[in-house]
């Protein structure tokens, strides 16, 4: 892995404890998203790449890592931790180098979560049980939890390193080993975690890394692997549906947490200040690209007016800019392609009929970089496009609402079921529409509050399967039973 002094760095595969260039030679340009300018070069990985790391995963899978005690593995995993924020600035750096986000978001919430991610998993390991049950005066049962084996890990654009160890941390934490393939447009800082797990102490092959792309590329090559037990994925729903037909044939174990059009329910007796404190975050924070963000807003009918008028406020005052300035609020979008879509959905919104009331548009004095202002857009039917499909950006759309049946109806009018916030302070109605919105994760009066413990996933479109605490455990282990007859 050869540095670049202060802009990035070239980023090989990471192969049985190696850096290493991919067998065809081929590379890609890494672009700089805030200026589009190279960072560097990234290993364009394929099949026999892929071939080479589920090998090397194998063979680790049968090493020290399957017979190591418990207590050992959890000291590596939260030595793994400690070096990620030992390495925070560097990593927050190339972080925002990689996908645009503003430098203080990195530092304060991207970097250490994914260290925290680690210390989790490296002591909530320690205590994961087994199973036992009487059967009458016959026999008992137990069971024991195995790894699933070699797991394929393909991780989204928009948190690379959050969301890598996210996966990485039960994975390692079950005994398993991994092949990960990060988003082609982030590859910088899983090349770096790679490094740090070796220097953490795991054996060779347990963590492999290999760049790439999806299709015919190699990402469908771990997907298709005959050797790869399980695949877990976050992205885009569309490019689930392809890994779940690719994944068929060796009838893989999947874990997806894909797309969302997360509502935002406002009733009248909420706080409004309180509310516009928490939906300016959870409309913009990371230029809206964050799966769980509101981008459907729902406002009861006596409170629409003044929340328009406020957000449209705030929404102005937002600072759109370099990265790496400390007074920017929002950054550049991940890439030229993301960034016409998400043009492109704006264009629509006046074509439905929407009114553009503030932002919308490329930030004066930017010619180069993918920057856009936050945008607020009301006066859409329930059926456009734009409050329909997933945006993915900073854009979102405001609906007034006057029953509480009315919005519960058009909140669950959707294919996706990831998360909603319910902002109220009638506790009755607070536990009433939870209960009745379709979605996995539900906030009542906040957002993005997250207790590690708990389970995460989506409904519908939005995903299959729970990852947290226990709920991951399950996924990257098998339970076998055993019966001793008295």
């Amino acid at each position: 892995m050869k540095a670049l002094t202060s802009v990035g760095i070239d980023c090989q595969h990471f192969i049985n404890g190696q850096y290493r260039e991919s067998l065809s030679k081929k590379t890609f340009e890494n672009i700089n998203p805030a200026n589009e300018d190279i960072l560097g070069s990234v290993a364009e990985g394929g099949k026999e790449d892929i071939d080479l790391a589920v090998s090397s995963a194998r063979r680790a899978l049968k090493g020290r890592w399957k017979t190591m005690p418990v207590t050992e593995r959890s000291k590596i995993l939260r030595k793994v931790g400690d070096l990620i924020l030992e390495r925070k600035e560097e990593l927050a750096q190339l972080e925002s180098l990689d996908t645009g986000k503003p430098i203080w978001l990195s530092r304060s919430v991207d970097i250490p979560r994914a260290a925290y991610n680690f210390h989790f998993f490296a002591d909530y390991m320690t205590s994961v049980g087994t199973e036992a049950y009487q059967h009458d005066d016959l026999a008992m049962n137990y069971a024991v939890r195995k790894p699933v084996g070699v797991v394929g890990l393909i991780n989204p654009w928009n948190l690379p390193l959050l969301l890598l160890t996210w996966k990485l941390a039960p994975c390692l934490a079950a005994g398993n080993t991994a092949v990960m393939k990060p988003a082609e447009w982030t590859p910088m800082t899983a090349t770096v975690l790679a490094e740090i797990c070796k220097e953490a102490g795991i054996p060779d092959g347990v963590v492999n890394v290999v760049h790439g792309f999806g299709p015919n590329s190699a990402g469908a090559a771990l997907t298709e692997h005959p050797d790869v037990d399980a695949i877990t994925f976050t992205g885009e729903t569309t490019t689930g549906t392809a890994i779940m037909k690719a994944a068929a044939p060796t009838l893989k174990k999947l874990s997806y947490e894909l797309g969302g059009k997360n509502p935002n329910i406002i009733f009248a007796d909420s706080d409004i200040d309180e509310v516009l404190d928490t939906t300016i975050k959870s409309s913009f924070i990371n230029q809206g690209q964050v799966c769980l963000c509101g981008s459907r807003i729902y406002v009861e009918r006596p409170a629409y007016d003044e929340f328009i008028e406020k957000f449209k406020a705030r929404a102005e005052k937002l600072v759109v800019g370099d990265p790496f300035d400390e007074n920017t609020n929002t950054g550049a979008m991940i890439g030229k392609e993301h960034y016409e879509r998400v043009l492109s959905f704006i264009e629509l919104a006046k074509e439905e009929g929407g009114n553009i009331i503030v932002g919308g548009k490329r930030p004066e004095g930017f010619e180069k970089g993918y920057y856009l202002e936050p945008t607020i857009i009301t006066g859409l039917d329930r059926n456009a496009r734009c409050i329909r499909e997933e945006i993915f950006g900073p854009v979102v759309t405001v609906t007034p609402f006057d029953l509480e049946d009315e919005v519960i109806a058009q909140v669950n009018d959707s294919e996706y079921g990831l998360s909603a916030t319910i902002w109220t302070n009638d506790l009755r109605r607070a536990h009433r529409v939870a209960d009745s919105v379709e979605a996995g994760i539900i906030w009542v009066n906040t957002w993005f509050l997250r207790d590690l413990r708990t389970p995460f996933g989506g409904l519908k479109q939005s995903g299959i399967g729970r990852e947290g605490g226990m709920h991951s455990f399950d996924f990257y282990s098998e339970l076998k039973n055993v019966c001793i007859k008295y």
